[in-house]
């Protein structure tokens, strides 16, 4: 068996692992590579594998950073199977459309410029029409089921507790006479979180990939979200503003439309509209509506009731242009979220533009942010930002939330490992940054897990 770590190694996003046993290729998630413009454009067009050469694509969940490059992977010549949980189909049907329009959109703005300059175009990476393309190679399977991917080599999908749909992927793989199990454990929840089931453990593993993004940091136990949520929204609308809020469309910003749910029916924050401005989010809430099958005792018995978090009375769901201008227009206290969740491209960043030089607003910063990303360099302090070309002082108050994570902090990685038994012959660190990644290497070493690595990208490993 062989492994060789295409993306997300010694960094958070661009997850793509290929793995060549029993003479097949297996590529577990496709994802976008997220940072500098210029780099990012390079890394995701050109892919560092042929891509007509896999045979199968396992598909942890939907993230972009997880599915974002299957158009330009099937446009690049894949016809396999691409096997993900029901759930993450349909979420993948809107987000990778989403895509490309971002990435048509991107390279038109970057052609003007190379016009200017003198310079011949470029093409997207993909296109809308390539999205949709892809679409027809998704096969959907439950979790708990056992499905044959390939001669001598089984899947089973269960629940990682990320987002909507996300799976950990065990492959149990017959090779040189013995079978092997390879798990994958694709991006791990946290327990008692709203809405989703809470991650399940893998039991047994020869072989182990495992995230580390919050491998060096304990999630912050001294006040909860909702709590330090409702704080945040009364002293913003005691001063006359609004709380602005870049989110992941998928995932990060139903929680939040949950939560304030919650707050406004116990009346712990005054009953202030809540926007959601991004067509994705509201597609994507649309899909939550139609799998129960991965909703908590809580959530499913308050839909058993009658009632629905997603459809509020004060809950707002922007489409049109001229309704999301509409919002930026308006005075009054209210509560923005809107995408992208690290503040590059989409309606943020004219919510951005027209609210962060004023001191009554709050920037609601809720997710990890990549380097070189305007999300990242309002977490860092910037006095000043840029946004679509112009400098704006940054007068808004910026809190970093991070309550609402949607990965395991250190503890809980550690304890989602442990439950392996016996410890992994191999374990591979991905999708962390490299001190978060070393610090949880070093931590799982000391608990006896026996090999572990944190690969660069492009590594090759040869397990016998």
């Amino acid at each position: 068996m062989k492994i060789t770590f295409h993306g997300a190694a010694q960094t958070v996003t661009g997850s793509k692992h290929l793995v060549e046993a029993n003479g097949y290729k297996i590529l577990l998630d496709c994802g976008i590579f997220q940072g500098k413009r210029s780099q990012s454009y390079e890394q995701n067009k050109k892919l560092t594998f042929e891509a007509s050469e896999i045979d199968v694509l396992v598909l942890s969940h939907a993230h972009i950073d997880h599915s974002g490059n299957i158009p330009n992977l099937v446009k690049s010549g894949f016809t396999g199977d691409i096997v993900c949980t029901y759930a993450t189909r349909d979420l993948c049907a809107i987000m990778l459309r989403d895509s490309g329009k971002i990435q048509e959109q991107d390279i038109e703005y970057l052609n003007r410029k190379r016009k200017r300059k003198g310079l011949p175009p470029v093409d997207p990476i993909y296109t809308i029409a390539d999205a949709l393309d892809s679409l027809k190679y998704f096969i959907g399977i439950g979790y708990h089921r056992a499905y044959k991917l390939l001669p001598g080599i089984t899947l089973t999908f269960i629940e990682a507790g990320h987002m909507l749909g996300s799976a950990t992927v065990i492959l149990d793989i017959e090779e040189d006479n013995q079978t092997r199990r390879l798990v994958f454990s694709g991006d791990i929840g946290r327990a008692d979180r709203p809405i989703l089931k809470d991650p399940d453990f893998a039991t047994s593993a020869d072989i182990l990939i495992m995230e580390s993004t919050y491998g060096n940091r304990l999630h912050d136990p001294d006040e909860p979200a909702n709590q330090q949520l409702a704080t945040i929204v009364r002293e913003t609308v005691n001063r006359g503003g609004k709380v602005i809020v870049p989110a992941f469309a998928v995932g990060r910003t139903q929680e939040l439309v949950y939560r304030l749910y919650e707050l406004m029916e116990s009346d712990q924050i005054p009953s202030i509209p809540v926007y959601v401005d991004s067509p994705l989010a509201i597609n994507a809430t649309s899909v939550y509506r139609l799998h129960p099958e991965a909703y908590d005792e809580e959530m499913a018995e308050m839909i058993l009731q009658g009632e629905d978090p997603f459809s509020g009375e004060k809950m707002r769901y922007t489409r049109a242009v001229e309704e999301s201008k509409a919002v930026n227009r308006s005075k009054d206290p209210a509560v923005i979220i809107s995408a992208s969740g690290m503040a590059e491209t989409g309606r943020i960043l004219h919510h951005l533009k027209n609210n962060i030089a004023n001191a009554r607003n709050t920037v609601l910063i809720v997710g990890w942010q990549a380097p070189h990303t305007l999300g990242r360099r309002l977490v860092e302090g910037n006095e000043e930002v840029r946004i679509f070309g112009e400098t704006y002082k940054v007068r808004a108050e910026v809190i970093t939330m991070n309550g609402f994570s949607g990965h395991a902090d250190q503890e809980g990685l550690i304890k989602w490992a442990n439950h392996i038994n016996p410890k992994p012959r191999h374990t591979f660190l991905v999708h962390g940054e490299l001190e978060a990644a070393g610090t949880l290497a070093d931590l799982l070493r000391s608990q006896g897990f026996p090999e572990v690595h944190v690969p660069a990208r492009l590594q090759s490993f040869e397990l016998v």
